[in-house]
């Protein structure tokens, strides 16, 4: 029985996950949550040292996936304290607690650990992050390796998939305004979005079978170490990315560009990830955005409220 313990089960990614690795025969999955605790799930709140060890060394899992983080860039900018604990303590936590049983870590960054000037960004390209988010994604990557040679960064750009609500993902965020602005009179002004930064969407499904195949690859034996990267390959801004979901949609939506940043937490202009060492090991998938976003809305579609 090959077991695997993901942390983070009930957010986006991890739930894509346990999905992907619950398919797996002969395979064992414990899954761990905080905020949304459910009968199949384990309750563990990360930032518990003692109890982080208690559990990885009862569980004496074969690996384990770290997908629990603060992914919001505008929180950890105001509360640093909270980023560095989810981002940078629990994951020196669990490699340690890892450690100690001979587990594999895999734990998830982010391509905001880039400026953004010098797309695109092959895994040993030199960090330079703009915002606290980065800097505390980068300071977990550091404090992984620097517990265990026994581990894996995976480094991921913006993410969407099966969502529980629609500001799970920045992607279906954008959901309510793009039916607002449809449905407004002619003289409400259209939606403003930003056409100045450029994401590189990545469905969830995609990248579970991407740690699927690296999972694989530790059960037979040949753990990948270090850095890596998956990132979906259409260069869109949070615009476009509006235009195609409003098609998919079926609205007519009024829609606006903003071609200079406005946020007032400062975001990268575009930090393409490079994934040539995937897929020089012959692993990923890309499912085409437009048919993974129609998936997305069939099982979650528009009911007039977010």
């Amino acid at each position: 029985m090959f077991k695997v313990v993901v942390i983070g089960a009930s957010g986006l990614l991890g739930r894509a996950l346990v999905d992907e690795l619950a398919q797996q025969a002969g395979w064992q999955v414990v899954a761990t949550t905080f905020r949304r605790p459910g009968s199949q799930t384990v309750t563990l709140d990360i930032r518990d040292q003692p109890a982080v060890a208690q559990f990885i060394g009862r569980e004496a899992p074969d690996a384990v996936v770290i997908a629990a983080a603060e992914r919001r860039p505008d929180i950890c900018e105001h509360d640093p304290a909270l980023a560095r604990a989810l981002n940078v303590d629990a994951v020196r936590t669990l490699a340690a607690a890892a450690q100690q049983c001979g587990a594999w870590v895999l734990s998830i960054s982010t391509d905001y650990v880039f400026d953004g000037t010098h797309p695109p960004y092959r895994d040993d390209a030199q960090p330079s992050p703009l915002n606290a988010y980065g800097h505390s994604k980068l300071e977990g990557e550091r404090a992984l390796t620097e517990t265990t040679g026994f581990g894996c960064v995976l480094r991921l750009p913006l993410l969407y998939g099966p969502i529980v609500d629609w500001a799970e993902s920045a992607v279906t965020s954008l959901v309510p305004a793009i039916a607002a602005s449809a449905s407004a009179s002619a003289d409400t002004k259209p939606a403003v979005m930003d056409a100045w930064a450029i994401r590189y969407p990545t469905f969830t499904p995609d990248v579970a079978l991407v740690i699927r195949q690296m999972l694989e690859r530790h059960a037979r034996g040949e753990a990948i170490r270090g850095i890596v990267q998956w990132s979906g390959d259409e260069p869109m801004t949070k615009y476009e990315i509006a235009i195609r979901l409003a098609e998919a949609l079926q609205v007519e939506a009024r829609l606006t560009p903003q071609h200079t940043p406005t946020d007032a937490t400062p975001r990268p202009h575009n930090c393409h990830l490079d994934s040539n060492r995937l897929e020089t090991l012959g692993i990923g998938r890309r499912t085409p955005f437009d048919t993974a976003i129609r998936q997305v809305l069939t099982k979650f579609p528009w009911r007039g409220s977010a």
